[in-house]
């Protein structure tokens, strides 16, 4: 099992995205500011920016935890464009256009905090 933890502003929110839009199940959701979602091989922890959680705390040189950024959780998909047209229809944020790499071809879509998950089709069963 592998546990990534997202920073998210609304926990509630994110917890409804992840179910509902990328098939998680909720595992448990302790507290408001917490919960943990799972999805095959990964549990996703989804941790609000305020509270005693160890996840929201500040640093010692004062930087504080917030959604976002580039580092990525990735979720591989059977037809990345009928999953694109899916979300779009959800209204989820896409942070780009399909387009193929290596052997895949990828979307960044975002959670409801802006954070990106990485959806993506392989080629062929070898890549």
């Amino acid at each position: 099992m592998v546990r990534v933890r997202y920073i998210v502003d609304d926990v509630d929110a994110a917890v409804d995205f992840y179910t509902g839009q990328l098939d998680f199940t909720e595992v448990m959701r302790p507290g408001p500011g917490f919960a943990l979602v799972a999805r095959e091989g990964l549990q996703l922890a989804l941790s609000g920016t305020g509270g005693p959680g160890g996840g929201s705390q500040p640093m010692p040189d004062g930087r504080v935890p917030e959604p976002g950024g580039w580092n990525r959780i990735m979720l591989e998909v059977s037809d990345v464009a009928a999953e694109v047209e899916r979300l779009r229809g959800a209204g989820v944020t896409l942070r780009s256009e399909i387009v193929e790499g290596r052997g895949v071809r990828q979307i960044l879509v975002e959670d409801p905090a802006g954070n990106p998950v990485e959806l993506f089709e392989p080629l062929s069963r070898e890549s």
